[in-house]
């Protein structure tokens, strides 16, 4: 079973995802695993240079601000970019699932009859990954929370934060999500983690 985890930006949706793997649970990280791709897989970065241009590796490095630039001031320009990237991350997501279901027997004992197999994911519904999950489970907290966690992180400008927050479509993420998780900061981790596999199993 794939198991979707999303949610906005300070919700906590990443703490969440790694209290799960220190359960045992395979938890496939979007983000770093499409940054870990961009460099490593051949086609991709054929497709890259062909988009950006031989400045988009530099001495076989994946150049993130320069990317960033371009695509700010292009949305045709990101939208190829999530074409060549998205496709190569769900058949990624699919390939390890695969091999997640060959866990041997202890562990299927240990997990129950199915395989948990989850994917931390911001942009979930945006990239089109919902379509691979059995559930999708959305990580709420109140906006200030989110803020102050936001800014506590990345150091960042509450202005830009705000700003942030207001271009993610949380409300229709909660609509279309089969679990809600409340990270309000007074439930523990491991008891939200449990409510989710409780929901799910």
């Amino acid at each position: 079973m794939i198991i979707g985890i999303t949610g906005g930006i300070g919700s906590g949706k990443s703490v969440i995802a790694k209290q799960l793997r220190q359960m045992g649970y395979s938890v496939y990280d979007t983000d770093s695993e499409a940054k870990r791709i961009i460099v490593e897989d051949a086609t991709v970065r054929e497709q890259m240079t062909a988009l950006f241009g031989e400045e988009v590796y530099q001495d076989g490095v994946y150049q993130t601000s320069f990317v960033a630039q371009q695509v700010f001031a292009d949305k045709n320009l990101l939208a190829k970019l999530n074409a060549i990237v998205h496709p190569a991350v769900r058949q990624d997501i699919l390939r390890k699932f695969r091999s997640s279901e060959g866990s041997d027997a202890a562990e299927l004992l240990f997990r129950g009859s199915e395989v948990l197999f989850f994917i931390e994911c911001a942009i979930l519904y945006t990239a089109h990954l919902d379509e691979l999950c059995d559930k999708v489970v959305v990580v709420t907290a109140p906006e200030e929370v989110r803020l102050a966690r936001t800014i506590a992180r990345d150091h960042s400008d509450i202005n830009k934060v705000r700003a942030r927050m207001r271009a993610q479509n949380v409300e229709e993420d909660i609509r279309r999500a089969d679990i809600i998780i409340n990270n309000d900061g007074n439930t523990p981790i491991p008891i939200l983690c449990k409510e989710i596999l409780k929901e799910i199993t």
